[in-house]
C-alpha cells in the first residue's frame, strides 16, 4: 500500500514520540538539577551568612595601674604577668557600671554578668594594653566581643524558649542585652576578624575564624603549584610529543587515566606511609599536605595538558619543520604557546579541586587545632614544621564540636570555600577565552 511522504506512518510517528519523551526527560533533569542547586545553595546561605556578622559590646574600661602594672615603670615583662584572668574582673566590673548607668535593673549574679562578654574579651584588651602600656591609669573604650549565647540571640539562634533551659545563659541575660542595644552599646557588625583570627575553643566559638586555615590553603597551594605544574606539563610533553607509541607509553598512559579515578582518600594513605612514615616529614605540616595534594593533582593537569597539545592542528608542526626547526623548537615555540590556554585553564580545574579536598589531608593529621601563626618559613617553622589546618578540614573540625555557633562558622567557611573555588573557575573562563586560537 503506498502512502503518502506527508503522512507519518506509525513507525514515525512512534519515533517522534520517543523523541519528545526523551527532550521532557532532559528538561525534567535540568530543572530538578536546578531545584537541588537553589535548595543547596539556599542552605549554605541561610546557615553560613550570619558568620560573617558579630555582635559587640562597647564599654568603657577603667585600666587601673595598681591591678596591671604595680611597678608603675610600664615594664613589659612586669605588665606581662597579669594574665587574662586579672583583666576579666575589669571588664565585669564596667559593664555591671554600665547596666547600672543605664538604669537597667536586673537580680543577675557578678558572674552572669560577666557571661554576656565573651572570653575573649580579656585577651583582646591585654594585648592592646601590652601593644600600648600608656594606657594603663586611664579609661578607654573598648568594642568587645558579645558572649556566643548573646550572639546567637541577635542572629536568632538563641530564643527565650531555649534560654530557659541553657545553663550558659538565661532570659534575664538576653532581655539585658535587648535594653544593651537599645542604649546604643551592643551592636551587630561585619566580622571581619572571620578572615583574620585563628580557630578558637570550644568556650569561645564567637572568636573562631579562618585566618590560619586560609593560610594553610594558600601554602599548600604553593607547594602544588610549584611542583604539579612543571612536572605535569613536562609529562605531557614528553608523551605527547616525544615518546615513542609502543606498549610501555600504552601502560603508562593507562595507568594515568586510572589515577584521575582513584579515590582521594588513597593518595593520603600514600602520602602517610611515604612522607610521613618513610622520609619522616613533620606530621600536619602544609608541606606533607602540599606533596598530597600533588600527587593527586598530577594526573588531571596531565590528561588535561594532553588534551591541549592534542587540539593544535598537526599542520602547526609541519610548519615550523618545514622551515628548518627542530622537533624541540616546534613544539616550545609553536605548539605550548598554542596550547597554554588549555594547560593553565587544566592547571587551575586541578588547584581548585585539590583546594577543595579534605580526606587526604584528614589521613596525615591535619585535624590539628592551631591557634596561632606560623612564624616564619623555616626548617622548624610555617611551611615545613609548623602543624597546619586547611579551609575544608577547618569545616570538618568545626561540625564535631556541639556549640551550634560552630555549625554557623562552619557554613560561613563553606561560603569562603565556594568563592575561591568560583573565582578560580572565572579565571580559568577567562584565560581559555582570552587567549584561545581558532583554526
Amino acid at each position: 500500500m503506498t502512502t503518502s511522504l506527508l503522512t507519518a506512518d506509525a513507525r514515525t510517528t512512534k519515533r517522534n514520540k520517543a523523541e519528545a519523551r526523551f527532550k521532557a526527560y532532559g528538561l525534567g533533569a535540568i530543572i530538578l538539577a536546578m531545584v537541588a542547586l537553589v535548595f543547596l545553595l539556599g542552605s549554605v546561605l541561610g546557615n553560613g551568612l550570619s558568620a560573617f556578622q558579630q555582635t559587640y559590646i562597647t564599654l568603657d574600661v577603667t585600666l587601673p595601674e595598681e591591678k596591671l602594672d604595680k611597678s608603675g615603670e610600664r615594664d613589659l615583662a612586669v605588665m606581662s604577668k597579669v594574665t587574662t584572668i586579672g583583666y576579666a574582673p575589669l571588664l565585669r566590673d564596667a559593664l555591671i557600671a554600665a547596666i547600672e548607668a543605664q538604669g537597667i535593673e536586673t537580680t543577675l549574679s557578678k558572674k552572669d554578668i560577666g557571661n554576656l562578654i565573651s572570653k575573649e574579651a580579656a585577651a583582646t584588651v591585654r594585648n592592646r594594653v601590652l601593644a600600648n602600656p600608656d594606657l594603663v591609669g586611664q579609661t578607654v573604650t573598648f568594642d568587645l566581643l558579645a558572649s556566643g549565647r548573646i550572639d546567637g540571640y541577635f542572629k536568632d539562634r538563641v530564643t527565650m524558649e531555649s534560654a530557659a533551659l541553657d545553663s550558659n545563659t538565661s532570659p534575664e541575660a538576653l532581655m539585658i542585652a535587648d535594653a544593651l542595644k537599645d542604649a546604643g552599646m551592643v551592636a551587630t557588625k561585619f566580622n571581619w576578624n572571620f578572615f583574620i583570627w585563628a580557630d578558637a575553643s570550644d568556650q569561645r566559638p564567637e572568636a573562631a575564624g579562618l585566618g590560619v586555615a586560609i593560610l594553610g590553603s594558600l601554602y599548600m597551594m604553593a607547594v602544588v603549584l610549584c611542583l604539579a605544574l612543571p612536572i605535569g606539563v613536562a609529562t605531557s610533553i614528553y608523551l605527547e610529543e616525544f615518546a615513542p607509541k609502543n606498549r610501555w607509553t600504552d601502560v603508562i598512559e593507562v595507568n594515568i587515566s586510572n589515577l584521575a579515578a582513584v579515590p582521594s582518600i588513597v593518595f593520603g594513605i600514600l602520602g602517610l606511609a611515604i612522607f610521613i612514615n618513610f622520609m619522616q616529614f613533620n606530621q600536619s605540616s602544609p608541606l606533607v599536605g602540599g606533596l598530597v595534594l600533588t600527587l593527586m593533582t598530577l594526573p588531571t593537569i596531565i590528561i588535561s595538558t594532553r588534551a591541549a597539545l592534542k587540539s593544535v592542528p598537526p599542520s602547526i608542526r609541519d610548519a615550523a619543520l618545514g622551515v628548518g626547526a627542530s622537533k624541540m623548537q616546534s613544539v616550545f615555540h609553536h605548539v605550548l604557546p598554542l596550547a597554554a590556554p588549555g594547560i593553565l585553564t587544566g592547571t587551575i580545574i586541578g588547584l581548585a579541586q585539590a583546594l577543595g579536598e579534605t580526606a587526604p589531608l584528614l589521613l596525615i593529621g591535619m585535624v590539628a587545632f592551631v591557634r596561632e601563626y606560623p612564624a616564619a618559613f623555616s626548617p622548624d617553622a610555617g611551611l615545613f614544621g609548623e602543624p597546619a589546618v586547611a579551609l575544608p578540614v577547618q569545616v570538618y573540625n568545626w561540625t564535631q564540636r556541639s556549640d551550634p555557633a560552630f555549625f554557623e562558622r562552619a557554613f560561613g567557611a563553606v561560603i569562603t570555600l565556594l568563592v575561591f573555588l568560583l573565582i578560580m573557575n572565572a579565571v580559568a573562563i577567562y584565560l581559555r577565552r582570552r587567549f584561545e586560537r581558532r583554526w
